[in-house]
């Protein structure tokens, strides 16, 4: 049945106003261990680079951090922003990771940025490796193949193991890459979500099977803010709706605190683009949660959904994803 469908979790380690990284990324393991508990799949982190907000830049290392603290949750990047490193060094990064918890990391790979235009010339990649994304995925994938004989390069830990890489994507872009070779696809609907159809459609459509997957396999990002009321999980999405404004508007920052009044706030024109990168979004109590979770999945026809709440108290997102758990799992008894 559709809405039995696996839930994960994407963690963008929210930096609260008054909070700091370090403190943010312990939230992280804490919820991960919480996660883990209440049985959901994956537990993702993404790059992100000058982001006052976001505490998982050193992705790899915040993923240690977190697989060190779990035993059983897929762990994964969702994901390491490839033109920003060499393929050896993530094969390397993500091989360790793979040799400390054999059959629990995943790797999920963006050919954005994951930052502005002065992060990335920091970062000292070329500003036009983006266009060398599918032979950089092809390189990397082959870092994990085990090592012939004679082989002069090799990923030290990383040859031999079975890191899946899985292609992420918030255009057609990535979804014909992910097509062409066989990789299973998530797209960034949870921020992006204007050719969330298109792309799906395309992907499915084109898939050629590989040794890595048989059929073409769908994760879907989206925005879960689930309280015991309605009212209660507005106030909690305007943290997320105010880090918005202030993204698009150049002046990113920490995570803000709620408000009740946020419709009176909102300007026209923020209202539309809020309307347009947050579209899916489910807000609500358990009742609503229920309903546009299980829309959502027919609608979509997801293999799976990577859910995300930038929520700004520890103790409110650990109860949101809580009460999502508590829904899916009745659904899953319906069906």
């Amino acid at each position: 049945m559709a809405h039995t469908i696996p839930l994960s979790i994407l963690d963008l380690a929210p930096v609260p106003e008054g909070s700091d990284a370090g403190q943010a990324l312990h939230n992280s393991l804490d919820l991960a261990q919480h996660a883990e508990a209440l049985a959901y799949g994956r537990y993702w982190m993404a790059e992100h680079h000058n982001m006052p907000g976001i505490a998982s830049a050193a992705t790899a290392v915040a993923l240690a951090h977190v697989a060190a603290g779990t035993s059983r949750i897929r762990v994964g990047a969702g994901g390491v922003m490839l033109p920003n490193h060499a393929p050896l060094l993530i094969a390397e990064q993500f091989g360790t990771l793979a040799a400390l918890h054999p059959g629990r990391i995943d790797l999920g790979l963006g050919r954005a940025p994951g930052s502005d235009q002065i992060a990335a010339r920091a970062i000292r990649r070329s500003l036009s490796q983006g266009e060398d994304f599918p032979q950089d995925v092809i390189e990397l994938m082959n870092y994990f193949r085990p090592a012939e004989p004679g082989q002069v390069l090799q990923a030290v830990p990383g040859a031999g193991l079975d890191v899946p890489v899985w292609i992420l994507g918030s255009s057609t872009y990535g979804a014909q890459l992910a097509a062409v070779l066989g990789l299973p696809y998530a797209f960034a609907s949870h921020f992006a979500p204007a050719q969330m159809q298109e792309a799906v459609a395309l992907y499915r459509a084109h898939f050629e099977p590989s040794e890595r997957l048989a059929a073409p396999y769908v994760m879907l990002g989206i925005n879960v803010f689930a309280a015991d009321t309605d009212t209660e999980a507005r106030r909690l999405f305007s943290s997320l709706q105010q880090a918005f404004i202030n993204l698009r508007s150049g002046r990113p920052g920490k995570l803000p605190l709620p408000v009740d009044d946020m419709d009176a706030r909102i300007e026209p024109r923020a209202r539309m683009m809020l309307d347009n990168a947050l579209a899916c979004s489910i807000v609500g109590g358990p009742e609503t949660i229920r309903r546009e979770l299980q829309s959502f999945i027919s609608t979509t026809d997801a293999d799976e959904l990577m859910v995300t709440a930038q929520i700004f108290d520890h103790a409110a997102r650990r109860r949101s994803f809580q009460l999502l758990a508590q829904v899916h799992a009745e659904l899953k008894q319906a069906g």
